[in-house]
């Protein structure tokens, strides 16, 4: 059963530019930054000071009762709040359908880091006894993709995917696969992640992979620029109600997007730099291609990986050229991550939330704070601001630690 048709019905997101999807829209094609200087906690001892973050403008009792803050880790709480989002924006009653044809599939990169750091402060100072029941079901990583299957009623197939910043990609992929292969008519997916806290943030620091431009963070990201110096860290979760084609139909659902392919590879080279030819990502993306029956010149937009550090970037400018030919001189790329900074895990999800959004507004949002071209980088990145253009079929890349490359492939829905 594979010529079932696969369509995005509902949208949601959480990110640093807005509490819901309408205003993170919104932000993103005003060209708006969310980098601030982090107060959460003591950055004296790190070397970048700032990120976009979620965690200084949500408050969960807004969302949660005090025992399900006690039973949610935050990643999950997002998660939750953009799923409902994007189940209330598709229209679907679960309720009236076969349940155990309905699934979920969620990334996230780290999982219930703020839990782990947070008990083990309990664990050092109090002991064993007072390490909290609700410890693994909030930590494990999988609990996301539970908690929502318990939220909203899905008995179908349900896991987590975890490929560091190509996870919610990943999961995105597999539900377009669940449903196009005859297993489910319904899937909720995307990615939730939550990591910047103290610990974590010391760990990318190490890394030396994040800007340290701690005197001006709104203009720190800054994808495909000659100046960039590493990426920022965000946080936040997106959600995309997918659906097989007739049933979507059948319910009168109104249809945003079509996905039409997906291409997942792994360079087998470094944990955490590409290889410097692009073949796994240019793999990817022709598998993406080939899977959508597209013409390569059918594409008009990419939702680039676009992390703002001298490898990445240069190395998805790379695949992209070889992947599209001559078209990539045609094709408009931007870098949402110089916008809301780079969410890991959940990134994929958003980033394809804009891309469908692209294609039913006939907007593109612009990679921001380019400013100095690089002269090996040579495509059009929509600069700096949001640019009108009616989009046939896009593509959005994710490309994680681990070597892992995934590259979905969306179009407007035609008949």
């Amino acid at each position: 059963m594979t010529d079932r048709r696969v369509v995005i019905t509902g949208v949601g997101a959480m990110t640093p530019l807005g509490l819901d999807l309408p205003t993170t829209w919104e932000g993103m094609i005003a060209g708006k930054s969310a980098a601030v200087p982090i107060t959460r906690f003591d950055v004296s001892e790190h070397t970048t000071k700032f990120a976009c973050e979620i965690q200084n403008q949500y408050d969960p009792a807004n969302y949660f009762s005090k025992q399900e803050q006690r039973r949610l880790d935050i990643y999950s709480q997002l998660m939750l709040i953009a799923g409902e989002e994007a189940m209330k924006n598709s229209g679907l009653e679960v309720e009236k359908h076969d349940v155990t044809r309905m699934g979920c599939i969620l990334g996230t990169g780290i999982g219930g880091i703020n839990e782990l750091e947070d008990t083990k402060v309990v664990f050092m100072e109090k002991g064993a006894g007072r390490v909290s029941p609700f410890f693994i079901p909030k930590l494990m990583s999988n609990a996301l993709a539970g908690q929502a299957a318990l939220k909203f009623g899905l008995q179908g197939t349900c896991f987590a995917t975890s490929s560091a910043c190509a996870s919610s990609s990943h999961a995105i992929g597999q539900a377009f696969r669940s449903i196009k292969y005859g297993e489910s008519d319904m899937v909720l997916s995307g990615g939730a992640e939550t990591s910047t806290t103290a610990l974590a943030l010391a760990g990318f620091c190490s890394l030396k992979a994040l800007s340290q431009r701690n005197d001006d963070p709104t203009r720190a990201s800054r994808p495909f620029d000659r100046d960039r110096d590493g990426f920022v860290m965000g946080e936040g979760a997106g959600a995309l109600v997918l659906e097989e084609l007739e049933f979507a139909k059948a319910r009168g659902a109104d249809i945003i997007a079509e996905v039409r392919g997906f291409g997942s590879t792994d360079d087998a080279f470094h944990l955490t730099a590409p290889r410097d030819d692009a073949d796994g990502a240019t793999r990817a993306i022709r598998l993406a291609i080939r899977e959508s029956g597209l013409a390569a010149e059918a594409f008009d937009y990419c939702n680039a990986h676009g992390t703002s550090t001298p490898l990445n970037d240069r190395v998805e400018t790379l695949a992209l050229k070889t992947a599209f030919g001559d078209h990539a001189k045609k094709l408009q790329v931007s870098s949402t991550k110089s916008m809301i900074g780079h969410l890991l895990g959940a990134s994929g999800a958003v980033e394809l939330v804009a891309t469908a959004m692209a294609i039913r507004h006939g907007v593109i949002p612009p990679t921001i704070n380019y400013e100095n071209p690089d002269p090996e980088l040579d495509l059009d990145y929509v600069p700096n601001e949001a640019r009108e253009a009616q989009v046939r079929a896009a593509i959005s890349n994710s490309l994680g630690f681990g070597g892992h490359n995934a590259c979905i492939a969306i179009a407007r829905f035609e008949g």
